[in-house]
Protein backbone atom coordinates (compact mmCIF):
# COMPACT_ATOMS: atom_id res chain seq x y z
CA UNK A 1 0.00 0.00 0.00
CA UNK A 2 1.25 3.48 -0.87
CA UNK A 3 2.78 5.20 2.16
CA UNK A 4 0.77 8.35 1.39
CA UNK A 5 -2.49 6.40 1.71
CA UNK A 6 -1.33 5.06 5.08
CA UNK A 7 -0.37 8.54 6.30
CA UNK A 8 -3.72 10.01 5.19
CA UNK A 9 -5.56 7.14 6.91
CA UNK A 10 -3.62 7.72 10.12
CA UNK A 11 -4.37 11.45 9.98
CA UNK A 12 -8.09 10.75 9.58
CA UNK A 13 -7.99 8.22 12.42
CA UNK A 14 -6.18 10.72 14.61
CA UNK A 15 -8.92 13.30 14.06
CA UNK A 16 -11.62 10.74 14.77
CA UNK A 17 -9.93 9.53 17.96
CA UNK A 18 -9.47 13.10 19.19
CA UNK A 19 -13.13 13.78 18.51
CA UNK A 20 -14.21 10.63 20.34
CA UNK A 21 -11.94 11.44 23.28
CA UNK A 22 -13.43 14.92 23.56
CA UNK A 23 -16.93 13.48 23.26
CA UNK A 24 -16.31 10.89 25.99
CA UNK A 25 -14.71 13.46 28.29
CA UNK A 26 -17.65 15.83 27.85
CA UNK A 27 -20.13 13.01 28.44
CA UNK A 28 -18.51 11.60 31.56
CA UNK A 29 -17.85 15.10 32.90
CA UNK A 30 -21.60 15.34 33.41
CA UNK A 31 -21.78 12.19 35.55
CA UNK A 32 -20.95 12.54 39.23
CA UNK A 33 -18.89 10.18 41.33
CA UNK A 34 -20.63 8.08 44.00
CA UNK A 35 -18.03 9.37 46.47
CA UNK A 36 -18.58 13.02 45.55
CA UNK A 37 -14.81 13.62 45.50
CA UNK A 38 -13.16 16.20 43.27
CA UNK A 39 -10.35 15.36 40.87
CA UNK A 40 -7.90 16.94 43.31
CA UNK A 41 -9.31 14.83 46.16
CA UNK A 42 -8.95 11.67 44.09
CA UNK A 43 -5.37 12.50 43.17
CA UNK A 44 -4.32 13.22 46.76
CA UNK A 45 -5.95 10.04 48.04
CA UNK A 46 -4.32 7.86 45.38
CA UNK A 47 -0.91 9.31 46.19
CA UNK A 48 -1.43 8.79 49.93
CA UNK A 49 -2.72 5.23 49.41
CA UNK A 50 0.54 4.44 47.60
CA UNK A 51 2.68 6.04 50.31
CA UNK A 52 3.66 9.03 48.16
CA UNK A 53 3.79 12.20 50.24
CA UNK A 54 6.32 14.34 48.36
CA UNK A 55 4.18 14.96 45.26
CA UNK A 56 1.86 17.99 45.23
CA UNK A 57 -1.46 18.24 43.38
CA UNK A 58 -1.83 21.63 41.71
CA UNK A 59 -4.25 23.26 39.25
CA UNK A 60 -3.15 24.21 35.73
CA UNK A 61 -4.83 26.21 32.98
CA UNK A 62 -6.29 24.74 29.81
CA UNK A 63 -8.36 21.68 28.98
CA UNK A 64 -6.93 18.14 29.05
CA UNK A 65 -3.54 19.65 29.91
CA UNK A 66 -3.16 17.30 32.89
CA UNK A 67 0.31 15.91 33.49
CA UNK A 68 2.79 14.61 36.05
CA UNK A 69 6.13 16.39 36.30
CA UNK A 70 8.77 14.21 38.00
CA UNK A 71 11.25 17.12 38.19
CA UNK A 72 8.96 19.37 40.23
CA UNK A 73 7.08 16.41 41.75
CA UNK A 74 3.69 17.81 40.90
CA UNK A 75 0.50 16.36 39.47
CA UNK A 76 -1.02 19.24 37.51
CA UNK A 77 -4.76 18.95 36.88
CA UNK A 78 -6.60 21.07 34.32
CA UNK A 79 -9.54 23.34 35.02
CA UNK A 80 -12.08 20.68 34.07
CA UNK A 81 -10.51 18.10 36.37
CA UNK A 82 -9.14 19.75 39.52
CA UNK A 83 -12.45 20.91 41.01
CA UNK A 84 -14.82 18.61 39.13
CA UNK A 85 -16.62 15.78 40.94
CA UNK A 86 -17.18 13.78 37.76
CA UNK A 87 -16.19 10.32 36.56
CA UNK A 88 -14.02 11.88 33.85
CA UNK A 89 -12.14 14.00 36.39
CA UNK A 90 -11.50 10.98 38.61
CA UNK A 91 -10.21 8.92 35.68
CA UNK A 92 -7.83 11.63 34.49
CA UNK A 93 -6.58 12.45 37.99
CA UNK A 94 -5.94 8.79 38.79
CA UNK A 95 -4.16 8.28 35.47
CA UNK A 96 -1.74 11.13 36.16
CA UNK A 97 -1.12 9.79 39.65
CA UNK A 98 -0.44 6.45 37.99
CA UNK A 99 2.65 8.08 36.51
CA UNK A 100 3.73 9.25 39.96
CA UNK A 101 3.36 5.68 41.21
CA UNK A 102 5.43 4.42 38.28
CA UNK A 103 8.29 6.76 39.21
CA UNK A 104 8.02 5.85 42.89
CA UNK A 105 8.27 2.11 42.24
CA UNK A 106 10.90 2.37 39.48
CA UNK A 107 8.73 1.03 36.66
CA UNK A 108 11.25 0.03 33.96
CA UNK A 109 9.55 1.51 30.86
CA UNK A 110 9.17 4.89 32.57
CA UNK A 111 12.86 4.79 33.51
CA UNK A 112 13.69 4.11 29.86
CA UNK A 113 11.43 6.95 28.79
CA UNK A 114 13.02 9.36 31.26
CA UNK A 115 16.50 8.39 30.05
CA UNK A 116 15.48 9.21 26.48
CA UNK A 117 14.04 12.65 27.29
CA UNK A 118 17.29 14.72 26.89
CA UNK A 119 18.13 13.00 23.60
CA UNK A 120 14.55 13.33 22.33
CA UNK A 121 14.45 17.03 23.23
CA UNK A 122 17.58 17.61 21.16
CA UNK A 123 16.28 15.48 18.29
CA UNK A 124 12.87 17.21 18.30
CA UNK A 125 14.45 20.68 18.17
CA UNK A 126 16.80 19.89 15.28
CA UNK A 127 15.23 17.11 13.20
CA UNK A 128 13.06 19.31 10.96
CA UNK A 129 15.96 21.56 10.04
CA UNK A 130 18.31 18.66 9.39
CA UNK A 131 15.74 16.85 7.24
CA UNK A 132 14.96 20.02 5.29
CA UNK A 133 18.66 20.65 4.66
CA UNK A 134 19.10 16.99 3.75
CA UNK A 135 16.39 17.19 1.10
CA UNK A 136 17.67 20.49 -0.33
CA UNK A 137 21.31 19.43 -0.42
CA UNK A 138 20.73 15.76 -1.22
CA UNK A 139 23.16 15.89 -4.18
CA UNK A 140 25.85 17.77 -2.27
CA UNK A 141 25.65 16.13 1.17
CA UNK A 142 23.83 12.82 0.59
CA UNK A 143 24.46 11.61 4.13
CA UNK A 144 22.82 14.62 5.77
CA UNK A 145 19.30 13.30 5.22
CA UNK A 146 20.29 10.04 6.92
CA UNK A 147 21.41 12.01 9.96
CA UNK A 148 17.96 13.60 10.00
CA UNK A 149 16.34 10.19 9.64
CA UNK A 150 18.39 8.96 12.59
CA UNK A 151 17.14 11.88 14.69
CA UNK A 152 13.56 11.23 13.64
CA UNK A 153 13.97 7.53 14.47
CA UNK A 154 14.79 8.56 18.05
CA UNK A 155 11.51 10.46 18.34
CA UNK A 156 9.67 7.48 16.85
CA UNK A 157 11.27 5.15 19.39
CA UNK A 158 10.18 7.54 22.13
CA UNK A 159 6.59 7.34 20.88
CA UNK A 160 6.59 3.56 21.15
CA UNK A 161 8.29 3.53 24.57
CA UNK A 162 5.55 5.91 25.72
CA UNK A 163 2.79 3.40 24.88
CA UNK A 164 3.38 0.90 27.73
CA UNK A 165 3.93 3.81 30.12
CA UNK A 166 0.53 5.30 29.32
CA UNK A 167 -1.32 1.98 29.27
CA UNK A 168 0.20 0.95 32.59
CA UNK A 169 -0.73 4.28 34.19
CA UNK A 170 -4.34 3.74 33.09
CA UNK A 171 -4.32 0.15 34.36
CA UNK A 172 -3.09 1.32 37.75
CA UNK A 173 -5.72 4.07 37.80
CA UNK A 174 -8.63 1.78 36.93
CA UNK A 175 -7.57 -0.85 39.48
CA UNK A 176 -7.16 1.69 42.27
CA UNK A 177 -10.40 3.54 41.50
CA UNK A 178 -12.34 0.31 41.96
CA UNK A 179 -10.44 -0.99 44.98
CA UNK A 180 -10.65 2.37 46.77
CA UNK A 181 -14.38 2.61 46.18
CA UNK A 182 -14.08 5.78 44.11
CA UNK A 183 -16.03 4.18 41.26
CA UNK A 184 -18.76 1.56 41.46
CA UNK A 185 -20.26 -0.98 39.06
CA UNK A 186 -22.04 1.80 37.17
CA UNK A 187 -19.23 4.33 36.88
CA UNK A 188 -16.19 2.02 36.56
CA UNK A 189 -16.94 1.15 32.88
CA UNK A 190 -17.18 4.87 32.15
CA UNK A 191 -13.74 5.52 33.61
CA UNK A 192 -12.35 2.61 31.60
CA UNK A 193 -13.92 3.93 28.41
CA UNK A 194 -12.54 7.44 28.92
CA UNK A 195 -9.00 6.19 29.53
CA UNK A 196 -9.26 3.76 26.60
CA UNK A 197 -9.83 6.60 24.14
CA UNK A 198 -7.02 8.59 25.72
CA UNK A 199 -4.70 5.62 25.14
CA UNK A 200 -5.74 5.43 21.49
CA UNK A 201 -4.28 8.91 20.91
CA UNK A 202 -0.83 7.60 21.84
CA UNK A 203 -1.22 4.57 19.59
CA UNK A 204 -2.17 6.75 16.62
CA UNK A 205 0.71 9.14 17.35
CA UNK A 206 3.21 6.27 17.39
CA UNK A 207 1.87 4.81 14.14
CA UNK A 208 1.93 8.24 12.52
CA UNK A 209 5.54 8.73 13.55
CA UNK A 210 6.47 5.31 12.19
CA UNK A 211 4.74 6.00 8.86
CA UNK A 212 6.58 9.33 8.54
CA UNK A 213 9.88 7.61 9.31
CA UNK A 214 9.22 5.03 6.59
CA UNK A 215 8.41 7.84 4.16
CA UNK A 216 11.72 9.60 4.83
CA UNK A 217 13.66 6.36 4.46
CA UNK A 218 11.95 5.69 1.12
CA UNK A 219 12.68 9.24 0.00
CA UNK A 220 16.36 8.92 0.90
CA UNK A 221 16.70 5.62 -0.94
CA UNK A 222 15.07 7.00 -4.10
CA UNK A 223 17.35 10.01 -4.12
Amino acid sequence: MNIWIIMIAITVLSLLVQQMLQSRFNKYSQIGLPSGMTGADVARKMLQDHGIYDVKVVPTSGMLTDHFNPQTKTVALSEGVYSSRSVAAAAVAAHECGHAVQHACGYVPVRMRSALVPVVNFASNTVQWVLLAGVIFINVFPNLIWIGIGLFAITTLFSFVTLPVEVNASTRAISWLGNAGITDSRTAPMAIDALKWAAYTYVIAALGSLATLIYYIGRARRD
